[in-house]
């Protein structure tokens, strides 16, 4: 009897194969859906989270433009109380030595009242033998064309060598000619032109020059000369010439002008003697008003920078060479804080060039 050979992959295998692929499909077929139902929901939450985070930013940001805003305020706020302090404490000061000046006056003026009793009977008795020793036959005139008149009447006994065909007066106009100490010196710096002329220690300097234009005769030949950086005639186009007295209306016109003229920059007595060096015939008798030592040479510094002592020596020393020669220099000094070599080197230009040196007191003239 023959035997029936066994197939495996018979009819009903391939039905079960094709029944379990089927299954396999639909089964990832359901789990693919489920993936993207749930992803759908993931982004939709992941959005709503985003969205809630930006609003978070936004509202962040809006409360820091409000801070800023707030802050730069009190910054404006407090830069304006500083500026206003600043302003207080300079009107403090000004008026401080205002008031100083004043109680000097006064004091000068109250101690000076014997002083100028015993001075009257003095010039009343040297009067009457005065009287007594003029004949009419000898008139005695004055030749004076101004007038000087100090506080309280005073005279003014200075020592200093007057007189001179061709008299030069150099005058300090730079920033320190405002004050006797550097922070004083900051605070009138800042002030209105206006305020800055009014200063006691330049108000001092301008007196002297009219104190000084009121020993020139008739006949002289003057000039007035202001420095800082650069030097020139306070008379506008007059530089490098020199203006003859006639009736005294050109001094008043001089020194009308410096009184119009504002301190201001550095100092350069290079530059001042030089000028000076250009006049000819040159000058037989200068007068020379300032602080102290010079701040710069020929030309300006590059950027501004404390100046050492022995710099300031240094341009001192070069603008000596500058001079006139022959020419007597007295000088009229109004000491400076901080600068202790200038007493001593000016005196010593005075002493060689055989001219005189003072120091003047605050109330002088």
């Amino acid at each position: 009897m023959a035997r029936r050979q066994f197939n495996v992959f018979n009819l009903s295998f391939l039905d079960v194969m094709a029944c379990g692929l089927g299954a396999v499909v639909l089964f990832f077929m359901v789990i693919n859906a489920q993936v993207s139902v749930r992803a759908s929901k993931a982004n939709v939450e992941l959005q709503a989270e985003t969205n809630r985070l930006e609003e978070e930013v936004l509202d962040g940001r809006k409360k820091m433009v409000r801070v800023r805003t707030v802050l730069d305020s009190d910054r404006r706020k407090k830069l304006s109380a500083e500026e206003e302090q600043a302003r207080l404490e300079e009107t403090l000061a000004m008026l401080r030595e205002q008031l100083s000046e004043l109680d000097n006056r006064s004091l000068a003026r109250v101690d000076s009242v014997e002083d100028l009793q015993a001075d009257i009977e003095r010039l009343e008795k040297a009067k009457e033998r005065l009287a007594s020793q003029t004949t009419p036959e000898t008139p005695q005139t004055g030749r004076r064309i101004r007038s000087f008149v100090g506080d309280g009447n005073r005279q003014y006994l200075t020592g200093m060598k007057m007189g001179g065909n061709r008299v030069l007066i150099l005058v300090d106009a730079s920033n320190s000619m405002l004050a006797r100490t550097y922070v004083n010196v900051i605070r009138f710096r800042n002030m209105p032109e206006a305020r800055r002329r009014r200063a006691p220690k330049w108000l001092q300097t301008v007196r002297t020059v009219d104190w000084l234009t009121a020993q020139i005769v008739p006949g002289t030949r003057f000039q007035i000369y202001t420095f800082n950086e650069t030097a020139e005639s306070v008379v506008a186009g007059t530089t490098g010439r020199w203006l003859e007295v006639t009736d005294g209306s050109e001094l008043t016109r001089a020194v009308d002008a410096l009184k119009a003229l504002t301190p201001e920059k550095g100092t350069s007595l290079y530059n001042a003697f030089r000028t000076a060096s250009l006049l000819d015939p040159p000058p037989d008798n200068i007068y020379l008003l300032t602080d102290g030592l010079p701040t710069q040479g020929k030309s300006a510094p590059s950027k501004v920078e404390k100046v050492r002592p022995d710099k300031r020596r240094d341009y001192f020393e070069r603008a000596l060479r500058e001079l006139p020669k022959r020419s007597p220099i007295n000088v009229v000094l109004y000491p400076m804080d901080g600068d202790p070599q200038a007493p001593g080197l000016l005196w010593g230009l005075a002493l060689s060039t055989r001219g005189s040196f003072l120091t003047p007191s605050r109330d002088w003239p």
